[in-house]
């Protein structure tokens, strides 16, 4: 009895999220609401309530599931490659709907909302920041970077630019600004000779 509660309950979970992101591309997040959420999946405010703490909270994790796997990095020996290969991903994702939109009001309401900046850095910002600086070791350890190049502000160069690009100027963030980015920054990064 108590496996067919807890089935009910994913079931019921799912449907949740699937409304909420539903209603997100409909509406827009500042319109998106608990009670339209429980009005669409037939569902009471307090359910969702027990499971969320806030609008923004429900919005994460119906865009950003727990178990999501995150960009991954190749090792293909070649640091540069392997991170234009990475972030490329990363642009394709961001540029179709609705990922794209839906990610850019989250991360909008993360300014608001603090527990909502928290988790998202938790499972989604802080892996990836931390795939990136050991993939930045391992090319420093390899030679393929200067030895003492601070990892913290590289991955901030490299993902400032696709930030502003994405949230500030509202820009398609395409493969070959991705590439200008690169060249900058590793022509800084690279060991001197």
């Amino acid at each position: 009895m108590a496996e067919k509660r807890t089935d009910r309950a994913l079931d019921r979970t799912e449907l949740i999220k699937q409304t909420t992101l539903e209603l997100a591309q409909e509406l827009g997040f500042t319109k998106l609401s608990i009670e339209a959420v429980a009005a669409r999946a037939g569902v009471g405010k307090h359910t969702i309530y027990r499971r969320w703490p806030s609008k923004g909270a429900l919005f994460l994790d119906a865009l950003l599931p727990a178990d999501a796997q995150a960009l991954d990095i190749p090792n293909t020996g070649d640091i540069e490659a392997d991170l234009r290969t990475q972030t490329y991903a990363a642009v394709d994702l961001l540029g179709r709907p609705p990922f794209g939109p839906l990610y850019q009001a989250l991360l909008g309401e993360a300014q608001h909302d603090p527990s909502v900046a928290a988790a998202l850095n938790e499972r989604f910002i802080g892996p990836q920041a931390q795939r990136v600086r050991a993939r930045l070791k391992l090319a420093q350890r390899q030679g393929q970077v200067a030895p003492e190049l601070d990892l913290d502000l590289a991955f901030a160069i490299l993902s400032g630019p696709l930030y502003f690009q994405f949230l500030i100027a509202q820009e398609i963030v395409t493969h070959g600004y991705i590439d200008r980015v690169f060249s900058a920054l590793f022509a800084g990064m690279r060991p001197s000779p």
